[in-house]
């Protein structure tokens, strides 16, 4: 059943007139049992019923002896039948004083009965078999059989009480006044039920408090009971449950409302159990289990599928997601906050009796819906609250909830809460008060300080739908859930804030430690203020908080230090500390993170010797800090993190056996020159020390280092590395780039089997790297760029197999190529700046390559050859470059083996373009199946474009052309622009191009890129002409206005002209010849001069008006200027057109 459309028909759930149709016998039953049984139901059901609808709801069939010969009767059996097919209208068959088995047989009175009507309607036997059809299916039904013997009076009255449970069972549930947002659930839920299958299906609805999770059970249940056998609705388990004897009560309702006997009563919850397996394994049941906490709820009421009938349905609304996990329930439905029309919508209704707010008040309702975070239960609460108030009201209430939350929302909200143990309640406390929106690893670290069980706490949390964790590990908690735990640690001192446990709001802050009215209450400060107006610190002020073990200032400015520090402090993290050192009776013995920055400190102090605790050190920009302490006594320590103390000359050389140490960040520390001659640390996972200019010696790796992935020493002072490097077995970074001092590299380097990126650019005075050159084989990016002087013959033996970037700007020798065993994994060659003159033809064999890099390349004179998966060639600045086969067959614009090329960038190459001489590159032979770019020198659009334009210098131009066009005859179009950069080239400017039809931006023929700022003096100055070839897809080229727009993002890069021409279909191709092109049209020889091509003979700037040279008057042009700022995306080649120059 498609519920989502049942919910918005008022015809959805069968609607009745009548609680119950009597078909019987007149002549066998009125004057006794029938009229007995018609002045029952009268009595009992009329006051149950809340609502008439349409037809009967039950239908009970009295089968007396002479049922059958009654043709009327038969007939309302079918009709009856009918009803109960499609309206699910219930049927129970009373067998008065017949057995059942004559009946479902049809013996006796009921075959004399048939053998008239087949003598009487032998015209109609159709219908006769459908009468015995249909009193066959009633006699198979489950009812009641009265026998002489049976006393009368009390067969009647179990007839009531089941018709009273099942019309009281089946009356509608109140859902919620405004039923707003629940039919969007609606069709979710329904593909969990699949009601119309007969597997047993239990499915959890899921939402912290208020969110609507029985809302939505009601209205489920209102749906689709009368799909069921028996149905039963138990409301407020969790509460239910605690009473005395509560869950026995539970489980008696249940039976109760389902087998229609309110007498029913078991004696334990363990009775229950059998009892329930027993009565209700073969119905068809639908039960909804509401607000359950506790798994053994689930386990007394539903502890599994099997104790229910074939279709039976079980729906659990739950606040834990652990309690459905635990069950075995494996379909969840977890409810989300409204969006915000729905939420402005059912604030409305409550507050305005309408859907939209009044005009008066739409800014203020605006701020309503925000504060409430499209939590249904709140929207309820402050729109009836706030209902027939004037504005000036609304704005003291929205001030007061702001500081002091709803009490009818608290409560509910809490109810989650108080389910929670102590760690539990810590945590979620501290979360609220602190750590909302910080990453999971800090707020794990701090957590665990506080001596608190993170791991497990934050999972129950999660599962109780308290907080939550997003993709970037950030944890987050709705703003009402953060409201009330603050609120709940404001209520243990109201009025004096000295006396609660946590502080973070700025205003008490502030009061507390400028007024010093702190006392022994206090665990945890934040200082996080609004503004940086200075804090007025006493000395003294820490006296009075010996239970503190949290300090955190975000952004405090502090008039004055302490002299005094709690030594239960487990976490102290004071950026900007005013203090040369910590107090002197500060002995830190219980502090597991101490993070100072921008701190005057010189010194931790006479007391801080005892830290066994300590997991994190950080003093990052502590420039007066020139040793740390020794921290032998710190065998916990995790992270050593001395960024920028740039005065900081010696690290301890017990730091190289700390085994737990996972982090040493000495990054720019540029006065550092003692550090650890010996490393033993299985833990370490990074080490940096970029930047240490004055660091010379590298420490021996005395153990496997299996987890340490990254080494940082960029331009540091290192000499060599140690041949122990390869103790690092699983080192996959080791970044060298500008060290100048570094001569030489062992050849243990290429036992690290898992290196991925090694870089040594600007490593001037390498000599060698080792003498025995094994196999990388696990490498993918290696980069050997700059100005060293490293030997071909040390590199002969270098083979890397899995190798995906290589920046070489060392090579002359091109026949290291043959000696990389890369062909297929090498995705990006960088050459840039190399001294190679040749690349070969065997260079074709590197089949995976995608990106090459040849700027400045000076010496380069050919290319022989080109893998044909090439998408990128840059080769600005090739002066010496002569000749490329494959390029100038795609320069001609014909068909060649380069198919997925579609960048070529060659400014600067004044000879290649010479040695091109005059190609003709004409609409007859052009085959390009790709849309491509060439950037190259000259200032001239080609001259049989025939669409150009003159610009007025200008960093953006467009031009429009109008039709009509016939776009199913056109197969492209080239465009061409000529630009100057200026001298110099201005920090990344970027060239791009769109088109737009009708003044719509056609889609993916956009592009933009980027250009490398060390790459472009081959630029500076010179004009540039920008040939752009781009495929028509008449599926989304349509219109009659075309506009082309090229921009450069910078003011000083100008376009001096533009221009347009459309390429036809060649005959061949065409599949239905248009109107616009003949023959002639095929013939347009386009000429390409090997000199820089003579100026336009339009002086004028007007531009030709033809679509096609022959025919002139079809198409007129005009110009427009504009001026754009984009930026690009130089990594996505394949998604964008790639332009960069």
């Amino acid at each position: 059943m498609d519920l989502q459309r049942a919910f918005s028909s008022s015809s959805t759930n069968p609607q009745f007139v009548y609680d119950v149709f009597l078909s019987y016998r007149g002549n066998d039953t009125r004057n006794n049992f029938t009229a007995h049984l018609l002045n029952a139901l009268r009595e009992e059901i009329s006051s149950a019923l809340c609502k008439a609808i349409e037809d009967s709801r039950i239908s009970i069939i009295i089968l007396s002896k002479n049922y059958a010969s009654s043709t009327w009767c038969l007939n309302e059996l079918i009709k009856i039948l009918q009803c109960k097919e499609t309206k699910k209208q219930m049927v129970l068959p009373i067998f008065y004083h017949v057995d059942p088995s004559q009946v479902r047989n049809q013996k006796g009175s009921v075959r004399k009965a048939f053998i008239k009507h087949e003598s009487r309607f032998k015209d109609e036997m159709e219908k006769v078999k459908k009468w015995k059809s249909g009193l066959k299916q009633v006699a198979n039904l489950s009812g009641y059989h009265l026998k002489k013997e049976t006393d009368e009076s009390k067969f009647i009255n179990e007839i009531i009480q089941w018709v009273k449970s099942r019309v009281i069972n089946l009356s509608q549930l109140h859902v919620a006044k405004y039923q707003v947002g629940i039919e969007s659930c609606i069709q979710e839920i329904d593909l969990l039920l699949n009601v119309g299958m007969n597997d047993i299906g239990m499915i959890g609805i899921l939402g912290s408090g208020g969110i609507g999770k029985t809302a939505i059970a009601k209205a489920i249940y209102n749906l689709i009971a009368y799909q069921f056998e028996g149905s039963c609705f138990l409301p407020n388990i969790r509460e239910t449950s605690t009473r005395e004897c509560g869950l026995v009560q539970l489980q008696e309702t249940l039976l109760s409302k389902i087998l229609g006997d309110p007498s029913l009563t078991v004696d334990s919850d363990d009775q229950g159990i059998s009892v329930i397996k027993k009565m209700l394994h073969y119905k068809k049941v639908l039960l909804v289990l509401d607000d359950v906490d506790q798994l053994e709820q689930l386990e007394k009421l539903a502890g599994r599928h099997d104790w229910f009938g074939s279709g039976s349905r079980i729906i659990i609304t739950t606040r834990d997601q652990s309690l459905l996990s635990n069950h075995g329930v494996a379909s969840t439905y977890k409810l989300k906050i409204l969006d915000h029309d729905r939420a402005l919508q059912l604030f409305s209704w409550h507050a305005f009796k309408r859907n939209r707010p009044i005009d008066d008040y739409a800014e203020l309702t605006e701020h309503v819906i925000q504060y409430a975070g499209g939590i249904p239960l709140v929207l309820t609460v402050l729109g009836s609250d706030l209902k027939d108030k004037s504005i000036n009201q609304w704005k003291s209430a929205l001030d007061k909830y702001k500081r002091f939350p709803s009490k009818r929302v608290q409560e509910k909200l809490r109810i989650s809460y108080d389910g929670l143990d102590d760690n539990e309640k810590a945590i979620f406390l501290d979360i609220a008060c602190f750590f909302k929106g910080k990453h999971m690893d800090d707020v794990f670290k701090i957590l665990d300080s506080r001596g608190y069980f993170s791991d497990i706490g934050i999972k129950i949390l999660i599962d109780k739908c308290l907080i939550t964790i997003d993709w970037h590990e950030i944890l987050e908690m709705h703003d009402l859930l953060q409201d009330m735990g603050r609120e709940i640690v404001r209520q243990e001192s109201p009025e004096e804030p000295g006396k609660r446990s946590r502080l973070w709001f700025h205003e008490d802050v502030r009061y507390v430690l400028e007024e010093y009215t702190a006392t022994n209450k206090i665990e945890a400060i934040l200082v996080d203020l609004p503004k940086q107006d200075p804090i007025r610190l006493s000395s003294e002020v820490f006296t009075k908080m010996k239970r503190l073990k949290l300090f955190i200032n975000q952004n405090g400015c502090f008039s004055g230090g302490p002299n005094y520090l709690p030594n239960e402090l487990r976490v102290l993290d004071w950026p900007g500390y005013p203090l040369q050192s910590l107090p002197p009776n500060f002995h830190g013995e219980k502090l597991t993170i101490l993070r100072i920055h921008n701190s005057p400190i010189k010194e931790l102090g006479e007391g801080f010797k005892s830290h066994q605790n300590l997991t994190t050190m950080d003093f990052s920009y502590c420039t007066f800090l020139t040793k740390i302490p020794d921290l032998s006594r710190s065998p916990n320590l995790k992270e050593l993190t001395l960024r920028h103390c740039t005065n900081l000359v010696e690290v301890d050389d017990y730091v190289g056996f700390l085994d737990k140490l996972e982090n040493i960040n000495l990054l720019e520390c540029s006065s550092l020159r003692c550090f650890p001659t010996r490393l033993k640390l299985r833990s370490l996972k990074l080490l940096e020390l970029k930047g240490c200019s004055r660091l010379e010696n590298f420490p021996e790796i005395e153990c496997k280092m299996e987890c340490l992935t990254d080494i940082g020493l960029e331009h540091t002072g290192i000499k060599e590395l140690p041949s122990s490097i390869k103790n690092i077995t699983r080192l996959s970074s080791l970044y060298l780039s500008g060290c100048k001092n570094l001569v030489y590299l062992p050849a243990s380097i290429y036992q690290l089997q898992h290196l991925q990126y090694l870089w040594l650019s600007g490593c001037s005075q390498l000599v060698r790297i080792g003498q025995e050159v094994a196999s990388i084989a696990s490498a993918t990016e290696y980069e050997i760029s700059t100005n060293s002087s490293i030997s071909n013959d040390d590199c002969s033996s270098m083979v890397f197999p899995s190798l995906r970037i290589l920046e070489l700007g060392c090579l002359s020798d091109s026949s290291l190529f043959t000696r990389f065993n890369c062909s297929s994994s090498l995705h990006t060659l960088n050459l840039s700046g190399s001294d190679i003159v040749i690349i070969p033809a065997s260079f074709k064999r590197f089949v995976g390559l995608r990106r090459l890099w040849l700027d400045d390349c000076k010496q380069l004179q050919r290319i022989l050859g080109l893998p044909p998966t090439i998408e990128a060639i840059y080769a600005g600045g090739c002066i010496s470059l002569e000749s490329c086969p494959q390029l100038l067959e795609k320069f001609r614009f014909v068909a060649c083996e380069l198919q997925v090329l579609y960048w070529i960038r060659l400014s600067g190459c004044s000879k290649m373009l010479m040695n091109i001489g005059n190609p003709s590159v004409s609409e007859r032979h052009l085959d390009q199946s790709n849309t491509f770019s060439i950037i190259f020198q000259g200032d001239q659009i080609p001259d049989w474009f025939s669409h150009r334009k003159e610009i007025s210098k200008d960093n953006s131009c467009e031009m429009e052309i109008n039709g009509p066009f016939n776009w199913n005859d056109i197969k492209g179009v080239l465009l061409c622009a000529v630009f100057v950069p200026p001298t110099p080239v201005p920090l990344e400017p970027n060239l791009s191009f769109r088109i737009m039809i009708n003044g719509g931006i056609v889609p993916r023929v956009q592009s933009q890129a980027p250009w490398r700022e060390e790459r472009i003096s081959h630029l500076m100055g010179l004009h540039h002409v920008w040939l752009l070839y781009l495929i028509v897809e008449p599926n989304i080229l349509k219109g009659n206005s075309l506009k082309f727009e090229f921009q450069i993002s910078s003011w000083s890069m100008i376009f001096k002209s533009c221009g347009a021409h459309m390429v036809p279909f060649k005959h061949e191709e065409r599949a239905n010849p248009g109107v616009l092109h003949d023959d002639a049209d095929l013939h347009l020889d386009i000429q390409l001069s090997k000199r820089l091509l003579d100026n336009d003979d339009n002086d004028d700037g007007s531009l030709e008006k033809s679509f096609y040279p022959q025919k002139k008057t079809r198409s007129s042009s005009t110009l427009e200027m504009e001026i754009a700022d984009l930026e690009g995306d130089h990594d996505n080649l394949k998604e964008v057109l790639y332009l960069e120059c």
